[in-house]
């Protein structure tokens, strides 16, 4: 499917602002500053932050629809069990309830204090498979995000400093508009207090001439320069702001998606910090040693384990090792309705970090591209080439998407509804 037809959606953008915090950063809106599209090289960077920043949603709806459809499976299976018919359902329940009475005969035997309760250690055993990889993403978002943070308040402090340049070379710009105009006037008065020297007092004043010629032509021409190159210089670091500001536009994606990832991990492992699930990890193996010493007086409780696994497998459920640590959720109802509760919220969290790459980023993206093809069609062809030699590069040169892409640039670029 085309990267650019596959994700639509709406690009916020905010005014310039002197303060700044995490909050917005968060937000993530674009700061919208004067752009000169007819600058080549402006033009250009600013189509290509775009179709980055498209690339980099696609990117992450790929690893988000996977985990989505996982949480989905697990659903699905809480679905077919409440579905069983009344006969099916009390066996299941029967084989569950033995397992349940096991499972509490073997807590009572060992009867000692534990490093961690049966339901963190079921909730880690649950997620075993991928709790080494969660240590490893959460650290890794984690030093990701501090160093986000950090690029993010270098740009702004770079952004804020080039805005306090502006400004002062604007009011150099003014000042030496207004000291032309002084010097232009003392030139004057000069030359008339001269000219009534020479004809009213009939002095001799051909130095006073040249003095004032001199001294008027010197300090005209140190004007003329220090205009000059206050405006060019006011050029460049417009320029450069406008650089800074797409620069920090496409981290700000970057700070949310990362903070949303973050929130999402720990909502997910309930921990706090990598740190704590690291800990909770290593725990945990020290917990199981423990109890595998205790091993001869569960296979009872294995055996009734393993009937439970066979019904489950009965009746098509994904992943029935699952529902050995949640024999609960099967005898009562409101403990099946909590944990579709919480996979429900983890899967809303997923839909929206889903919806916010989708429709915010890459279909914002999209937006400022096609508007920039009606506002500037006479660089409709180039914006285009551009896209073209993108989407060469994204893959692999097959250009799997340029023609979807070419139509719809096309399209805006005669005016025809897409």
């Amino acid at each position: 499917m085309n990267l650019f037809k596959k994700i639509l959606g709406k690009f916020k953008r905010n005014e310039e602002e002197l303060e700044y915090d995490e909050a917005d950063w968060e937000v993530a809106e674009e700061e919208e500053e004067e752009v000169d599209f007819d600058n080549r090289e402006v033009r250009e960077a600013y189509v290509r932050n775009c179709l980055e920043k498209m690339a980099d949603a696609s990117k992450e709806l790929e690893n988000l629809t996977f985990e989505y459809d996982t949480v989905t499976s697990y659903l699905k299976d809480m679905e077919e069990i409440e579905a069983l018919p009344e006969e099916e359902a009390e066996e299941l329940r029967n084989c569950a309830k033995k397992v349940e009475l096991l499972q509490d005969s073997r807590d009572d035997y060992i009867g000692r204090k534990r490093r961690m309760s049966d339901d963190r250690f079921q909730q880690i055993g649950r997620m075993l498979g991928e709790i080494e990889d969660g240590c490893t993403k959460i650290k890794e978002a984690e030093a990701y995000h501090e160093l986000v943070k950090k690029d993010l308040s270098r740009l702004e402090g770079e952004k804020h400093a080039y805005l306090y340049r502006k400004n002062e070379l604007i009011g150099t710009i003014a000042d030496t508009k207004g000291m032309a105009v002084i010097s232009v006037t003392a030139l004057g008065l000069c030359m008339i207090l001269l000219l009534i020297l020479q004809f009213v007092l009939e002095m001799d004043t051909k130095a006073g001439y040249l003095i004032t010629a001199g001294v008027a032509a010197l300090a005209i021409t140190l004007i003329y320069v220090k205009h000059t190159e206050a405006k060019r210089e006011l050029k460049r670091v417009e320029l450069t702001m406008n650089k800074i500001i797409l620069l920090q536009n496409k981290v700000k994606i970057r700070y949310v998606n990362n903070k949303n990832l973050l929130d999402y991990l720990y909502l997910k492992y309930d921990v706090a910090s990598g740190e704590e699930l690291d800990k909770l990890w290593k725990l945990y193996f020290q917990e199981k040693e423990e109890r595998e010493k205790y091993k001869r007086a569960e296979l009872e409780l294995d055996y009734n384990q393993q009937l439970l696994l066979r019904i489950l497998r009965r009746y098509q459920i994904k992943d029935p090792a699952v529902w050995l640590h949640q024999t609960e959720a099967i005898l009562d109802h409101k403990e099946m309705v909590e944990i579709r509760h919480g996979l429900i919220i983890r899967r809303q969290s997923l839909r929206r970090r889903m919806d916010y790459n989708k429709e915010v980023v890459a279909g914002g993206s999209q937006k400022e591209i096609k508007q920039l093809v009606q506002q500037y069609p006479k660089y409709a062809k180039e914006i285009l080439q551009t896209v073209e030699k993108f989407e060469k590069n994204m893959y692999n040169g097959t250009g799997k998407s340029s023609l979807t892409t070419k139509k719809e640039v096309s399209h805006e670029k005669t005016g025809t509804a897409l």
